[in-house]
């Protein structure tokens, strides 16, 4: 779906509204006659990367991806992408809240929970080159920079090898702990191509950097989310709404940690768009948060 500059109107309550994009009316309306047939969403996580400042709130990466790319092509997203179906791989090595715990807050099964969790952390490495594992359960890795570390993340974006493939050569394990379950985007039925995306904050970890190495990407930033949500108002970077109320709810914390933290209560219920049309004609995109 797109989402130009200055159409996404910020949320009243807990209710947020956009215009439906330019040439869509077409399709909903075939959808809501019946004529179109919903195709079923593909799981997808994503990975908000947050960077403590000096003396400001903490900054935000962001990654533009390639204007070629046939999903939200030119647009600025996190980190993420689709599960890999051997992100469900039960022999991961695992360490913090268990598949079954994040299971019952996502409402799935622990498959499917556990696919999520390590989807999310295979596509921030892959993406990103930054990795939330570690030897044992109170360490995490410090660089993942040298040729090695690259080589394996050229095997993961191949798929010439899976996550826990990674994890047992490097004899590391997941740090699901440093991953705080955020929100949960389903793309709107009347879409052609479908997601359901679960969100996740997590803090820039000790001596790691971010690297632009992703082929998806034009490239990548780090900055305040109010400056990012400035500039998308502006028309200066396209964003699709979970991403720019995103940003509106991790700006104004103090710390990574503290948006960390605050996710542990956060609910993980579905978010998926619905169509009004209004007095005046026009249809709009409406969600429930």
């Amino acid at each position: 779906m797109s989402q130009q500059g200055g159409d996404y109107i910020a949320p009243t309550g807990s209710r947020l509204s956009a215009p439906v994009p330019e040439g869509w009316e077409a399709q909903i309306t075939a959808y809501e006659r019946g004529e179109f047939s919903p195709v079923s969403p593909k799981h997808a996580a994503t990975v908000v990367l947050l960077r403590d400042g000096a003396g400001t709130p903490p900054d935000v990466y962001l990654l533009k991806r390639a204007a070629s790319m046939s999903f939200a092509g030119g647009f600025y997203a996190f980190p993420g992408g689709r599960v890999d179906p051997r992100d469900a791989d039960a022999d991961i090595a695992w360490a913090g809240p268990s598949a079954a715990q994040w299971a019952r807050r996502f409402g799935s099964d622990e498959a499917e929970a556990r696919a999520l969790l390590c989807a999310a952390v295979r596509e921030t490495f892959e993406e990103s080159g930054v990795l939330f594992a570690g030897a044992d359960e109170h360490s995490v890795v410090a660089d993942t920079t040298d040729e090695g570390w690259e080589a394996d993340r050229r095997a993961l974006v191949s798929r010439e090898t899976s996550l826990a493939g990674f994890l047992a050569k490097r004899s590391l394990v997941l740090r699901t702990d440093l991953l705080g379950g955020w929100s949960r985007w389903i793309t709107p039925e009347f879409e052609p191509r479908r997601y359901d995306t679960a969100f996740f904050v997590a803090a820039l970890p000790a001596g790691q950097r971010t690297r632009d190495v992703s082929g998806e990407t034009e490239s990548t930033i780090w900055m305040q989310p109010r400056q990012a949500i400035d500039d998308h108002i502006a028309g200066r970077a396209l964003m699709l709404p979970p991403t720019v109320t995103t940003l509106r709810e991790v700006h104004g914390f103090g710390t990574a940690e503290e948006a960390v933290a605050s996710a542990a209560d956060r609910p993980l219920k579905p978010i998926m768009a619905t169509v009004r049309k209004h007095d005046d004609g026009s249809w709009h995109l409406e969600w429930e948060l």
